[in-house]
């Protein structure tokens, strides 16, 4: 039976390898996870990018030295939730090369286009043997995650002994193996236009949804499903929660609106046993829609998305509404099927506005100049607990050479019947003027509307309760300040950036706070392979290694930093949450910043060990100082602030500068 309607056909015009999306921050992996070379080593370790090779960023380093070798020496970026009083700010930002933007009416571009923001979040839990079936991480093995399809008539001991031998600890993984497994033998939806691709079949004789117009082979990336990927909004249930779509047709919001996963609950297959005669149910299932499910002895259950769920009664829950933000609402359901009810936090509608323009051809910045970017409002967590988290971009991008909304599968290539496809691969065209000589066009119709896709690594969203009792830690809205690029000078990171601190221009108030934090590798060598670009990692301190400070200047023409008797950024500064312990004299933050952490304090009696008096001395290009830096959250006094990174910013190679005013 044909499963459900077409929704959306999403994708990109581009006949070369070269199309992409690359996350600069938070950074971005590219499938990247701490390769010396130019050249990512795995396109298919986590997920399809359909990007360049030579996009993406390193995991980050927490050693001065080396890199890692376990998900345990791995850092994590650590961003603090949003309270129940206040708000916390997190700018995200990208380059993509075909363009979007723009609209129909009075601004028409050469494509359409969607970008699609979403986030997966789980309660953070160290790495063990048994969570590693569910926790997600970046992994320390560049090789793909493992599987294999099993038997077509398996029982619950062996899908048990299936999935323990398949993932594997060391292997990055976002989507759980249950994800894929089911994606695997569930029928794709046969409504979907696929042009005159063939897609094929899997080992059980099924046309299941690995396999897509984009994925047709169904090559396999990490356990995410192919279909899925492709298509927005989705149909079944995914452990990917809404942020924002933004596209070049508003009128199209309502749909994305109500149709979002946010908003809509989502139906999958579940309830058929085991061949075992056991009570255990299969967590996967061929059939993709209602009528065949019940027909074949299922239940089509009816999943709801959450960010988290509470441990309170039902009427405890229910009581909830509105009691901690209005934009959340709160769910007695089960979370899983065949699981009891329990409270679900439900995540607020989906975003949705204008995409803001960019041209095609060109991985840079919008027209105003300013990099493209989203500023997402971090969820409040009303259990108080912290969590894992990953943020995912899908660039989506299609042509008007057949109408992506309305072309189904009953325009898909059929000789029998008579059907010819709106686009096939490469045809001949003949314009009518040269006598039979036909022109060739270049289309690829795997790829004549095309899905592109870049994402995180791991990060881990605190609860405002780790930031300590002080009563504005938990009224103040955080801003975050960090640092997006890698060593490298313009052509040995493209499509990677420079060094620069991002947000590099915006403002704030008195009463607002200031998240400060970075990340590097020591790993960002650029080295060959460099597939088509140039290998090599131009820059300041030791070969392949991030270091970043932050040291005030005079103004944004300066490149020399104010010694600390004119300094004025951090001289009335009040820290309110340092991962140094005790910190709140404002000469020792200055010295934290500029150091990079080296140093903890300025005098040795307030901190014997750590203080410029009594440590080794800190190497001036900061060698020796850690690659990534926790940070500090501090208000900072009106004024308006300049500052660089001592050891990046090289007039006429780079300029790593930053300003923040502050008002009153």
């Amino acid at each position: 039976m044909m499963g459900p309607t077409l929704l959306l056909v999403l994708g990109l015009l581009v006949a070369s390898c070269m199309g992409d999306v690359y996350m600069h921050n938070p950074r971005g992996s590219n499938n990247r996870l701490n390769e010396q070379s130019a050249n990512r080593d795995n396109a298919n370790r986590m997920f399809d990018s359909q990007n360049n090779n030579r996009g993406g960023y390193n995991a980050g380093d927490q050693k001065v030295q080396g890199g890692f070798s376990s998900e345990d020496e791995i850092y994590y970026m650590k961003y603090f939730q949003s309270g129940a009083e206040a708000d916390t700010y997190l700018t995200i930002e990208w380059t993509n090369q075909h363009g979007c933007g723009g609209n129909e009416e009075d601004d028409p571009h050469k494509l359409n286009c969607n970008i699609v923001l979403q986030y997966m979040v789980q309660d953070e839990e160290p790495l063990t043997d048994d969570n590693r079936f569910t926790r997600i991480r970046d992994g320390s093995s560049r090789n793909t995650i493992g599987y294999n399809r099993g038997g077509e008539n398996e029982n619950k001991a062996n899908y048990d002994n299936r999935r323990s031998n398949n993932v594997q600890l060391n292997r990055g993984m976002e989507e759980p193996f249950e994800f894929y497994d089911d994606c695997y033998r569930r029928e794709r939806n046969k409504g979907l236009f696929t042009a005159d691709q063939e897609l094929r079949d899997n080992d059980f004789g099924v046309s299941s949804a690995i396999y897509t117009r984009q994925n047709p082979q169904g090559t396999r990336r990490g356990y995410e499903c192919p279909e899925e990927r492709d298509y927005y909004p989705y149909w079944h249930p995914t452990p990917w929660i809404d942020i924002a779509v933004l596209t070049d047709d508003i009128t199209r919001c309502s749909y994305y609106e109500s149709e979002s996963y946010n908003t809509k609950p989502k139906g999958i297959c579940r309830g058929v046993r085991f061949d075992d005669g056991l009570p255990d149910l299969e967590p996967y299932s061929q059939w993709n829609n209602q009528e065949d499910c019940e027909e074949e002895g299922g239940t089509w259950f009816e999943k709801y998305s959450y960010i988290e769920t509470l441990n309170v009664n039902q009427a405890t829950c229910l009581a909830y509404d509105n009691t901690f933000k209005d934009e959340y609402s709160y769910l007695w359901a089960p979370a899983e099927f065949g699981e009891n009810p329990t409270c679900l936090v439900r995540p607020p509608m989906v975003y949705c506005d204008q995409a803001g323009w960019s041209r095609v051809n060109h991985l840079g910045s919008g027209r105003d100049g300013v990099p493209l970017n989203y500023t997402w409002k971090i969820p409040y967590f009303p259990s108080g607990s912290s969590k894992l988290a990953v943020v995912r971009i899908r660039y989506n991008i299609s042509t008007d050479d057949y109408d992506p909304w309305n072309t189904d599968a009953s325009s898909n290539f059929d000789i029998v019947n008579g059907v010819l496809s709106p686009v096939t691969n490469n045809p001949n065209v003949d314009v009518g003027t040269m006598s039979n000589k036909p022109l060739r066009l270049a289309v690829n119709t795997a790829q004549f509307g095309r899905t592109f896709q870049d994402r995180s690594h791991i990060m881990t969203l605190r609860p405002r309760s780790d930031m300590g009792s002080n009563p504005d830690a938990q009224t103040c809205n955080i801003y975050n300040l960090n640092v997006r690029g890698k060593r490298g000078n313009i052509v040995q990171t493209y499509p990677a950036v420079e060094y620069d601190f991002f947000p590099n221009r915006f403002s704030i108030s008195e009463t607002d706070c200031l998240h400060i934090q970075w990340t590097g590798s020591n790993t960002h060598n650029n080295g060959n392979p460099a597939g088509d670009g140039q290998a090599g990692d131009a820059g300041e301190g030791t070969g392949g290694t991030d270091r970043h400070n932050i040291v005030q200047i005079a103004d944004p023409n300066s490149n020399y930093p104010l010694p600390w008797e004119q300094a004025t950024m951090f001289k009335e500064a009040e820290v309110l949450w340092s991962y140094i312990p005790n910190l709140s004299d404002p000469a020792d933050l200055a010295v934290v910043l500029a150091s990079a952490g080296y140093y903890q304090c300025l005098k040795a009696d307030t901190c014997p060990g750590e203080s410029v008096e009594d440590k080794d001395s800190m190497n001036k290009l900061l060698n020796n100082a850690p690659p990534s830096f926790e940070g500090v959250v501090v208000q900072l006094k009106a004024g308006v602030y300049h500052f660089i990174c001592s050891r990046n910013n090289n007039f006429t190679n780079r300029s790593q500068k930053g300003m923040i005013t502050v008002t009153r």
